[in-house]
């Protein structure tokens, strides 16, 4: 059974830094791209990042390019995300996802069940 646990999340003021963290159990974990999505209160999933499967490519969002940078230990099975000067529209539920490069939520076969970040104003 393939899982993914976020963790990291937690309330922290604008201007400060949080680091999301998602444990994978896929067994060819090396070999699957990954992603980060959030998901404010009433809003739709949005792509935040994505990082190839050998971690040598990485994509974001305009909101939060310069901002956050993802990254992945392939030996750990893990994958990260490093918030840096977060702002209060930040504030949502971080998903990590396996399987894919795209901005596309649907192209994803595997998903965590989420990590509540809020920024304070």
């Amino acid at each position: 059974q393939v899982q993914l646990v976020e963790s990291g999340g937690g309330l922290v003021q604008a201007g400060g830094s949080l680091r999301l963290s998602c444990a994978a159990s896929l067994r060819a974990f090396s070999d699957y791209p990954l992603g980060w999505f959030r998901a404010a209160t009433g809003k739709e999933r949005e792509f935040v990042a994505s990082i190839t499967w050998k971690g040598d490519n990485t994509y974001y969002a305009d909101s939060v390019k310069g901002r956050f940078t993802i990254s992945r230990d392939n030996a750990k099975k893990m994958v990260y995300l490093q918030m840096n000067n977060l702002k209060p529209e930040d504030t949502a539920i971080y998903y990590c996802a396996a399987s894919s490069f795209s901005v596309k939520p649907i192209e994803y076969d595997y998903w965590g069940q989420g990590t509540q970040v809020t920024v304070s104003s």
